[in-house]
């Protein structure tokens, strides 16, 4: 029974590809408007306080010149809370 069962598996192995593949390629790539406004936001004067202390804090971290256990994530989440706060308000203005 088993040797059936590998039999009509190998049956379907040999399939030649579907043409749905090559009309996939056809198509232009779709930009998602999310990425775009989350790099705004990101670069935004809102968020410039935050993005500067993290890169700060990166940057003290990187040289060595930082705390023996220090760490920037909670600089990171106060930016990361900025850029998604100012894309939720922006990314719906552009859905509805």
């Amino acid at each position: 029974m088993v040797v059936e069962k590998l039999a009509i598996a190998d049956e379907f192995e040999d399939d030649p590809p579907e043409e749905e593949e090559e009309e996939e390629e056809d198509e232009e790539d779709l930009e998602d408007p999310m990425d775009t406004i989350k790099e705004e936001c990101q670069n935004s004067h809102h968020c410039s306080q935050y993005k500067s202390r993290f890169m700060e804090c990166e940057d003290r971290v990187s040289s060595g010149n930082g705390e023996p256990d220090e760490h920037c994530t909670e600089e990171l989440l106060d930016f990361l809370h900025c850029a998604d706060h100012c894309l939720a308000e922006t990314l719906w203005k552009t859905i509805v």
